[in-house]
């Protein structure tokens, strides 16, 4: 029998008419006990269920999810096994609709739930999109490890003069170039550099200074960045690439670094710069232990007469 919280939870939110691509349940988080092992997420009309290791009754969640559907949005229900070698996915009901175009505050982006480990939008980010919406009017943006560009895409709709993009995926920069497009936003104004970051330096200052820069790196890229190592390196560069008064936003999202880790590193490579607080993840994402999940920084770098003494 299917936990009556997980029924309610799943109830009360297909309640809503209006759905935004969200996580609707976030069992990683410990806070439900004997459900760590299942997430579900709403790509309209895609439902994701994401299980870390065997569900007993598949069927029973189904038919929770469906029962729920009081408007009748669901077209696939998607099941993704990561406990199984290649994360196979098994089609609930439906059609095999892995991919669809998601609308998340009147921004677009096309998502490939379930096709892949990640759907190609990551929905514990969307109140830092909405921050980039409304704090980058004129702003000269760069966009390191950007991976399908949400950030970028949600920039630019804020009013960035321009974007520069980095990440060392050229399938991913190519799907991000597409979500600008799906925004009719001009992709002259939209720079790609789909190479390893720290081979890319020069070609990144050809666009600087810049006034806004995104740090949004994984926790571990096999040959390329690991945090805990790497992002050092990445935060001694930013006075070469920033305009003064520059805002940083950089993220960690690992269970091993503390929450002073970054902060300490920006104090330590950044000298004058201030740290302005963290802009919170979204809240279905909530942890029983919130200091090992994602964590958004928001930092300054010096005045100009800080950065000439």
């Amino acid at each position: 029998m299917l936990d009556p919280m997980l029924t309610e939870i799943i109830t009360q939110f297909f309640s809503a008419e209006d759905l935004q691509p969200r996580r609707i349940f976030h069992g990683r988080g410990q806070l439900f006990p004997g459900l760590a092992h299942i997430c579900i997420d709403w790509f309209e009309p895609i439902v994701l269920i994401t299980a870390y290791s065997e569900i007993e009754e598949p069927e029973d969640l189904l038919n929770a999810i469906l029962n729920a559907d009081q408007y009748k949005k669901i077209e696939s229900v998607v099941l993704q096994k990561r406990y199984e070698k290649g994360a196979p996915v098994e089609l609930l009901k439906g059609d095999s609709l892995l991919e669809t175009v998601v609308n998340e505050n009147g921004l677009l982006f096309e998502v490939h739930p379930g096709a892949q480990q990640n759907a190609g939008l990551f929905l514990d980010m969307w109140p830092l999109r909405e921050w980039l919406q409304a704090n980058c009017e004129g702003k000269n943006v760069l966009n390191l490890f950007a991976y399908t560009c949400s950030l970028s895409v949600a920039a630019m709709a804020g009013g960035a003069s321009g974007i520069t993009n980095v990440d060392m995926s050229k399938p991913s920069i190519k799907w991000g170039e597409k979500n600008h497009q799906l925004n009719s936003q001009n992709l002259r104004e939209v720079r790609s550099i789909p190479h390893n970051l720290f081979k890319s330096w020069g070609r990144i200052k050809q666009s600087g200074r810049y006034n806004l820069v995104i740090i949004d790196p994984p926790t571990r890229q096999r040959g390329s960045f690991d945090v805990a190592v790497n992002y050092p390196a990445v935060l001694k560069k930013l006075r070469s690439l920033c305009a003064p008064d520059a805002d940083i936003i950089a993220t960690i999202n690992s269970p091993f670094l503390d929450i002073d880790f970054l902060p300490e590193k920006f104090e330590r490579h950044v000298p004058n710069g201030s740290y302005l607080g963290q802009i919170d993840a979204a809240p279905e994402f909530a942890d029983k232990f919130p200091e090992r999940g994602l964590k958004i920084y928001h930092f300054k770098m010096p005045p100009a007469e800080s950065e000439d003494s």
